[in-house]
């Protein structure tokens, strides 16, 4: 099955328009992440999140007021989608607070049903922090080797370097949107780093047959050629990928809407770049090794006729 009767898209021609599209959202991203910094969540800050569901209406202020009787006050409250459900971060709350103030919320706001508590003390979450850290450096490390063995080492810094941009995009946007990062978002993006790096194989796969086939064709005709032979595939395959995303993220309810969010973006970013970062970049490095070369070449012949003029 193909999409497109006329595969012959330039690609290559407009590379600087996707490195300036990339460059403006890595850039306002990298700003979110240095002056914003992220929402880590209980897995990786510490403390206590109660979800719960009260029922009947209840405002935000009236939460913050009452946990402010337990020196509380300073907690991040979220509202939930479904009316009445509140997420509740605060501090570490040991087993007798947590009873006085689901009594107070009873006794003077709604009787709270608690749908989900979790607590997690600052020194694991900074163990998962580290975790979360090496399990990135270890993840590129492994692609690296795999695709230096299985192609080239210009290769597999194409796909780390495109496999940063995804994973930066997305971390940037979760900054901006102050969506919070837990667990399960790291699981997202490490999954978005092996299909991202998997698109990009498959180019490259068919980057390599075509310069074996084609040995006087120039780089830049040959790069656009694999991204047009497996132009249908990546599509077909994200679409696959994206609709049960997306059955998720807006089905699967608020435990689920965040982790589904960054797989979204993970995909979109991920086909993005395999087709307009990593390759081109591909072309670049080659150009500028030619450069190189070029010059190495026109030293060498310089003296050589200086020596025989001596």
């Amino acid at each position: 099955m193909e999409l497109f009767k006329d595969r012959n898209f330039d690609f290559i021609k407009h590379r600087k328009v996707a490195y300036t599209i990339s460059a403006i959202i890595l850039l306002i991203g990298l700003l979110s992440i240095l002056f914003q910094g992220f929402n880590y969540g209980i897995d990786f800050a510490g403390g206590t999140l109660l979800q719960l569901r009260f029922d009947q209406a209840v405002s935000t202020a009236e939460i913050r007021n009452i946990l402010g009787e337990f020196n509380l006050s300073q907690s991040t409250i979220q509202r939930l989608s479904e009316e009445n459900e509140f997420i509740i971060r605060a501090g570490n709350i040991d087993d007798e607070q947590r009873r006085e103030i689901l009594l107070a919320f009873e006794e003077k706001l709604a009787n709270p049903e608690v749908l989900r508590m979790e607590t997690v003390g600052p020194i694991m979450g900074e163990a998962l922090r580290r975790s979360f850290i090496y399990a990135l450096i270890f993840a590129f490390i492994g692609i690296i080797l795999y695709v230096t063995l299985r192609f080239e080492f210009k290769f597999s810094l194409v796909s780390v370097l495109a496999l940063l941009h995804d994973a930066l995009i997305v971390l940037g946007i979760f900054s901006l949107l102050r969506k919070e990062i837990s667990v399960q978002i790291v699981a997202a993006i490490l999954t978005i780093i092996g299909y991202s790096v998997n698109n990009t194989i498959i180019i490259l796969d068919r980057l390599r047959e075509n310069m074996k086939l084609r040995t006087r064709e120039k780089m830049e005709n040959l790069i656009n050629l694999s991204i047009n032979q497996t132009l249908t595939r990546s599509i077909l395959t994200t679409l696959t990928t994206i609709f049960p995303i997306l059955t998720l993220y807006f089905f699967g309810g608020s435990m689920l809407s965040d982790f589904a969010l960054a797989l979204l973006l993970g995909m979109v970013v991920g086909t993005y770049s395999s087709i307009f970062i990593a390759s081109p970049l591909l072309l670049e490095w080659n150009r500028i090794f030619q450069k190189e070369q070029k010059a190495v070449r026109a030293t060498g012949k310089k003296m050589v006729k200086n020596n025989f003029k001596k």
